[in-house]
């Protein structure tokens, strides 16, 4: 009862309303905010500060940043969540700080597409060099582990992958250490109503996430640029639960050498043997990969399961669409 009230009255004001029903559409700063709300400083940071200590609200870094996010774990998180969807969205004060808010995000939107923009063309070559992307994207979807509720994408890039696969869980997280991908990301999950994916700022070496807190991890064409793919596959298993799974999606040996001048790439792809050995060592089962010829480009999918204790029982995220045990 004392922890409900406590949680009523730290929302039960303008500004800290105005405060969550933003926050339930993106993760700010104290400046988006100052921004946003046409308040000062100092008063925007005493509104989160009273958010953040009632349990609304949690803070977390990006880089130089600080932002804010509606709290995302237990009971508070869904309560919270429930209490933002009751608020009037034609309410002339959030329909105001929403058109502002969309200003804000098409002005990063811009600069962000102008960085895409700029490198799409060698993007667009590499493209075509191997399968189409949704073939890729349809066979990620189709091997989620069955009852999935929290996925991590390392590199999500554009966060395409979250587009995908956010609306096949509960919640979705993308790591990238770019902050022009972070905010292209951030702009295309908007556009796209994706409303259960954040986007932070990791290293795929030392992921901001405790042990055992996703039942599945994609790294799509991330690792031929890794100084050490084993050691991302590593911390990949770490943050993976047992019963889940990683899912690493990337080339098999070719011999364009020309990817690691032109596109920047440290590795000519990947032999099944050396991903799933690098499985194993991280403590993963690796399962069959599947591989999927292009014009002069393969792409494999590899997958590693954390197994169970033995003492476990049936854990509904073990079962894996696609593969007979």
């Amino acid at each position: 009862m004392d922890h409900l009230l406590a949680l009523l009255r730290a929302a039960a004001e303008d500004t800290r309303l105005r405060i969550l029903a933003l926050a339930a559409r993106e993760d700010l700063t104290v400046s988006d905010y100052v921004h946003v709300l046409g308040q000062s400083q100092p008063r925007v940071s005493r509104h989160l500060k009273l958010l953040v200590e009632a349990g609304l609200l949690e803070r977390f870094r990006e880089a130089q940043f600080t932002r804010f996010r509606l709290v995302s774990a237990g009971d508070d998180a869904q309560l919270v969540r429930d209490f933002v969807r009751r608020l009037d969205p034609k309410h002339v004060r959030l329909a105001a700080d929403r058109v502002r808010l969309d200003a804000l995000q098409q002005r990063r939107q811009t600069a962000a597409v102008r960085f895409f923009r700029d490198n799409a063309q060698r993007w667009d070559e590499l493209r075509a060099l191997h399968v189409a992307d949704r073939e890729i994207e349809r066979a990620l979807a189709h091997h989620l582990p069955v009852g999935a509720r929290r996925l991590l994408d390392v590199g999500t890039g554009t966060g395409r992958l979250l587009e995908v696969l956010a609306p096949k869980v509960e919640q979705a997280v993308g790591v990238d250490q770019s902050r022009e991908m972070l905010a292209l990301a951030r702009a295309n999950l908007a556009r796209a109503g994706i409303d259960n994916a954040e986007i932070r700022q990791g290293d795929m070496y030392a992921l901001p996430f405790e042990a055992d807190s996703f039942d599945v991890v994609t790294i799509h064409h991330v690792l031929h640029y890794a100084e050490d793919p084993s050691l991302a596959l590593a911390e990949a298993a770490r943050v993976v639960r047992p019963g889940g799974v990683v899912l690493v999606v990337d080339f098999s040996p070719h011999d364009l050498v020309e990817l690691k001048r032109e596109h920047a790439h440290v590795h000519l792809g990947f032999a099944d043997n050396q991903v799933q050995g690098w499985l194993r060592t991280a403590g993963l089962n690796p399962l069959e990969p599947i591989h999927f010829p292009g014009r002069r480009l393969m792409t494999g999918i590899w997958r590693g399961e954390r197994e169970l204790p033995h003492h476990a029982g049936a854990h509904p995220v073990a079962a894996i669409h696609g593969v007979s045990r």
